[in-house]
């Protein structure tokens, strides 16, 4: 028998009272019985700058996952696909090459890569929600001795991007030509039924002059001439926008009011086509006291504020809203020590956070929130893990990734569920997340009639802190007996290949075995947790929630 000293005995005895004075204690409750609405499929969206690594080796392979999400029911956007070249990827450049003219001005249309960025997509189970953009050189109206591509890269000014693709283009007629001829063709490629369910608009932040060269009346009249000719092909075309810059301000009030009551500057009718409305929403990071502080109280009232402009006009309340881009801030490729979250936990948990809030805010206005997409994917050829905001590096995925799977095993039918440290979504809006930590849940119905319970611990400030200690209780279960649970986890040690590869030294070629290791870490593992006990409809179970822990519970 080994004997342990009473003073060594005694230093761990407080040593684990102090660690169990250290967790949070959190309650949540489900009423099982009890429905509570809809919860919309809206993070099935993404996209990305750069169109053409959807075509390359690891574009591909993360497509493919992200269309395993829901299959047909996920939709990408991207950037650059009417811009001129020859679909050589760069930062924040593509190019199709889809429009040119011969000498005497005639166009010519060369659909040989868009096809190949549009196959990419179909053949993964995923469909595209198309931009039309960005203006062809040959028609762009910019003056003469513009650079037509820019050369910026990570670290340069922002505002170098802008250069002769922002440009309104020299002949209206044409531009409309061009959507029409492009719409035309994807129909003919892919099929009329298949073509009708894809989302089509105009542009990306008209209202940013890093974007658009022009007036708001051009840009009104570029939308216009497009949907036109959109919907001259295919009159049944999901057409929308404009995909403003945040809310938008007076740019945004201004096209409402034209779409509903201006002058069609293609058609002469009044108002333009709308069958969905689309904005922007980003947060604002900071690097603090050597930390990141997240900026979701931004994130957040961009969102509140762009439902607010919609729901106040009675023509369109009703209208599906795309967020047409819903991140932690504002440009994937950009670096900065700011943006140090974006390779483990803290970005999982942000989105986890972020989109519960956004769902909640969508209840509150009463509005028809349809998507919000994610603008991040992957870029090809980087060092490992070089920190931009991606889904995948390398071919390997990300937490963030995970947590999407995680929504994917979600129902639609919400039910009643809350959390003792859930922060109030007033005070998420007026000051973020930084006193106590955001330890919520949702939870929802299955087709299948399985109960999931999503839960998430989350603070803007990425510092260490004290685990959640989580008891689950549940009622309406129904009859008595045990009920199989199973848990998904993402969090420093589960569902995570950025700390698989900080523990083999951050290795920056790594062997065969070595990314096999890290492909295995990077995957979500089903824990069977013991048989749930159901006595007069109830049960309760315990579990551990880390801080910037993402958990799903499935019952059966």
């Amino acid at each position: 028998m080994v004997r342990i000293p009473l003073a060594c005995a005694l230093a761990a005895l407080l040593a684990s009272a102090s660690a169990a004075a250290q967790t949070i204690p959190v309650t949540i409750t489900v009423e099982a019985s009890r429905p509570a609405g809809e919860l919309k499929p809206i993070w099935r969206f993404f996209g990305a700058d750069e169109p053409n690594y959807a075509t390359m080796k690891d574009g591909r392979k993360l497509m493919g996952h992200l269309g395993e999400l829901r299959r047909g029911d996920v939709f990408f956007r991207a950037h650059n696909l009417l811009s001129t070249g020859d679909g050589t990827p760069a930062f924040k450049w593509g190019s199709t090459n889809a429009y040119t003219e011969t000498k005497d001005g005639k166009p010519v249309y060369d659909w040989t890569i868009t096809d190949r960025i549009i196959d990419s997509y179909i053949e993964r189970g995923v469909r595209p929600y198309l931009q039309i953009g960005f203006m062809p050189e040959a028609m762009s109206s910019a003056p003469a001795g513009t650079p037509y591509q820019h050369s910026w890269r990570p670290g340069f000014a922002y505002d170098l991007i802008a250069t002769g693709w922002t440009a309104p283009p020299k002949d209206y007629a044409k531009w409309g030509e061009l959507a029409y001829q492009w719409t035309l063709h994807n129909i003919q490629r892919y099929g009329h039924d298949e073509v009708k369910k894809w989302y089509f608009e105009v542009w990306n932040e008209p209202n940013f002059r890093t974007y658009w060269a022009g007036t708001q009346d051009e840009f009104n009249k570029l939308h216009d001439y497009a949907i036109a000719g959109i919907r001259r092909a295919l009159p049944e075309a999901f057409v929308g926008g404009p995909d403003v810059a945040g809310p938008g301000g007076e740019f945004m009030d201004a096209f409402l009011k034209h779409v509903v009551s201006g002058a069609n500057h293609a058609t002469g009718g009044t108002g333009t086509p709308t069958d969905f409305l689309s904005f922007h929403a980003k947060g604002i990071p900071r690097f603090v006291d050597g930390h990141v502080r997240m900026g979701i109280r931004e994130h957040l009232r961009d969102v509140d504020n762009g439902f607010a402009k919609i729901a106040a006009i009675p023509q369109l309340k009703n209208k599906p809203i795309v967020i047409g881009e819903s991140d932690p801030e504002g440009c994937a490729a950009c670096p900065g020590p700011q943006n140090g979250y974006r390779n483990g936990t803290m970005y999982s948990s942000y989105t986890a956070a972020s989109f519960a809030r956004i769902w909640e805010l969508a209840s509150r206005r009463g509005v028809n929130l349809d998507g919000a997409l994610t603008w991040a994917f992957t870029f090809e050829n980087q060092p490992w893990f070089a920190g931009y905001r991606q889904l995948a590096t390398n071919g390997v995925d990300l937490p963030v990734l995970n947590v999407f799977r995680l929504f994917s095993k979600l129902g639609q039918e919400k039910l009643a569920a809350t959390s003792s440290a859930m922060q109030p979504l007033d005070d998420m809006l007026a000051k973020g997340v930084q006193g106590n930590p955001d330890i919520g849940a949702i939870a929802t119905r299955t087709p299948t009639g399985q109960i999931a319970i999503l839960s998430w611990h989350y603070h803007d400030d990425d510092v260490a802190g004290p685990d959640a200690a989580v008891r689950l209780d549940l009622t309406g279960l129904g009859k008595d007996g045990a009920r199989k649970v199973t848990q998904w986890r993402v969090d420093k040690a589960n569902a995570n290949a950025y700390t698989a590869w900080q523990q083999l030294g951050s290795p920056q070629s790594p062997d065969a075995k070595q990314y096999q290791l890290l492909e295995g870490a990077s995957h979500m593992a089903p824990v069977a947790l013991a048989p749930l006990a159901v006595k007069n409809g109830a049960a309760s179970l315990n579990y551990v929630l880390p801080r910037q822990g993402v958990s799903l519970l499935v019952l059966e």
